[in-house]
C-alpha cells in the first residue's frame, strides 16, 4: 500500500472512478496519476474489498474500451475540463 500513499484521498478516489468507467481506458489513468494497468490492478485491490475487486476484474477484463488500442472506430473519451486536469 505504500507505494499508492502519495496520492491524496481525493486522487485515489478519482483512480477509482476511472477504472470503474467503461469509456476511460488504463492510459488515461496512467497520463494522469503515473499508473500503469498492472499497478491500477494493485490499487484496486488494496482500496477494494475483496468481493468489489472480483466484480471489477470481470467487468474490466477483456474489454476493449479500457484499453486505447483494442477500442473500435469512433468510441472515444472526450474529458469534461471539471475532470481532467494535466499534471
Amino acid at each position: 500500500m505504500g507505494l499508492f500513499m502519495h496520492f491524496t484521498e481525493s486522487e485515489q478516489s478519482r483512480i477509482i472512478e476511472m477504472a470503474w468507467e467503461d469509456r476511460t481506458p488504463f492510459e488515461a489513468i496512467e497520463e494522469q496519476f503515473g499508473l500503469d494497468e498492472k499497478h491500477v490492478i494493485k490499487f484496486m485491490r488494496a482500496q477494494l474489498k475483496p468481493g468489489s475487486f472480483r466484480l471489477w476484474r470481470e467487468r474490466v477484463t477483456g474489454r476493449n474500451t479500457k484499453h486505447k488500442k483494442l477500442r473500435p472506430e469512433g468510441v472515444s473519451r472526450g474529458y469534461c475540463p471539471t475532470q481532467y486536469k494535466q499534471r
